[in-house]
């Protein structure tokens, strides 16, 4: 008799396991919409501006993020070999503040040099579009760095990740597939802490990130006078480019580097750039205040998404006409939240390079976004456990989006009504959480 019931509660507990399966899933979208957001077509004013820079769509592509800035900037190689600006997109959030991300829960987003493959595209992302940027890489990891699932994504949250509007992440993702249609087998993301200028420089000085943000200049040197995608390695818990070791020899992470050669005409033009930013910084610094290492503000979000949440005067013309507010480009969701609000523009330089195009605007954006399930913040009610513990069914319940705790807490109390209570990876339940850091 008490094998007879012990098997029917074992079938009762499957067939809700597998309906559970089914009721999650949802949580993520039909697959049509998954389809139609991963498979938008690029618009026709975007192709006419890829044409008329002397690039195609399927040329490959590199992503450069300045944080403090909010913006985010993809670059396209042209028919000469060389990369050049495409598009300069606002980043809707950004949270943390300036420096590497560097344990699990820290709410940091990531900054550095990775690398994008086919395999980190996203289109069953719970923020609309997403790609993974490979946090913690092979700089991150010699220094012990923890922290997974580090995106940039759409619906304009994040608990460490880069955020984008669900139509500007539509644009950007559509470039990305096409460049890997065309051949390209990954692509690089310099995630930069601002724009690596003398002024930035010289008013952030007294950081203790400073050290690693020079580390970071290198880098943005060797592409900015190259205007190629610079090779990246790391040897002494430091990145080297464009670097060539010799014979029989490789790079570790976290041991000696072995001996490299860097090609004359790239080392000679990165010095050159570097004693000229030199000597700028040491005549700034004599009366340039310096930016404070923390702000409290929580990270950042662009001007034109952050005068939304701000109280407005409106402007007039010369000729005494009211201005109206520059358009968005994108939709920003309801439960978009701004960081503390603070000025921007005393703490970095938002030059840009000197072929930077106009941000993309709403009228370059007209990816039509597709509409999906909205979710909360990314990693909202996140308490991150320290390195070693397990995390408990409730802890992993507070990953998820409110729609997805609703429907797993439905779910528990008819197992718990039949004396079984599923653990956190139970049938269906890492849907929800794929995109949770």
């Amino acid at each position: 008799m008490s094998r007879s019931h012990s098997l029917l509660s074992r079938l009762r507990l499957a067939a809700l396991a597998a309906t559970a399966a089914v009721v999650l899933a949802g949580c993520n979208g039909g697959a049509g919409d998954v389809s139609a957001r991963s498979q938008q077509p690029l618009s026709p004013k975007t192709l006419a501006l890829i044409e008329e820079k002397g690039m195609t769509p399927s040329s490959p592509i590199l992503v450069r993020v300045f944080k403090q800035e909010a913006e985010l900037e993809v670059w396209k190689q042209t028919t000469t070999g060389t990369f050049a600006l495409l598009k300069s997109y606002p980043i809707c959030r950004w949270s943390g503040e300036l420096g590497p991300k560097v344990k699990v829960g820290d709410r940091q987003a990531p900054e550095g040099f990775y690398t994008i493959t086919p395999g980190q595209m996203n289109p069953n992302s719970n923020y609309y579009l997403s790609f993974n940027l490979g946090f913690p890489n092979a700089f991150d990891r010699s220094y012990g760095r923890t922290g997974e699932f580090l995106m940039v994504h759409g619906d304009c949250s994040s608990a460490g990740c880069y955020s984008m509007t669900d139509e500007q992440m539509a644009e950007i993702y559509a470039l990305a597939r096409d460049s890997f249609a065309g051949g390209q087998r990954s692509f690089q993301v310099q995630a930069l802490p601002f724009r690596m200028t003398p002024t930035n420089m010289a008013k952030h000085r007294n950081n203790p990130n400073m050290p690693f943000w020079k580390n970071l200049k290198e880098g943005a040197d060797h592409f900015e006078v190259t205007q190629r995608e610079p090779k990246v390695n790391v040897c002494e818990r430091r990145y080297v480019f464009d670097a060539e070791a010799g014979p029989g020899r490789g790079f570790d992470a976290a041991g000696a580097c072995p001996t490299y050669t860097v090609p004359f005409a790239i080392a000679n033009a990165v010095k050159a750039k570097e004693r000229a930013d030199d000597i700028k910084v040491a005549e700034l610094a004599r009366s340039t205040p310096v930016a404070p290492v923390r702000t409290g503000a929580d990270g950042g979000m662009h001007a034109v998404f952050l005068a939304k949440f701000k109280p407005q005067t409106p402007s007039a013309s010369s000729d005494g006409q009211v201005v109206a507010a520059a358009p968005l480009p994108g939709t920003i969701p309801a439960h978009a939240r701004p960081p503390k609000f603070t000025d921007e523009t005393s703490v970095a330089d938002v030059g840009g390079p000197a072929t930077a195009a106009p941000v993309a605007a709403a009228a370059d954006s007209r990816v039509a976004a597709v509409p999906a399930t909205r979710t909360g913040a990314p990693g909202a009610n996140l308490t991150a456990p320290t390195s070693g513990q397990s995390v408990s069914s409730q802890q992993t319940a507070s990953l998820l989006p409110p729609h997805c705790r609703l429907r797993r807490l439905r779910i528990l109390r008819t197992l718990i009504a039949l004396r079984g209570v599923p653990g956190r990876n139970g049938p269906g339940f890492g849907a929800c959480i794929r995109d949770a850091r």
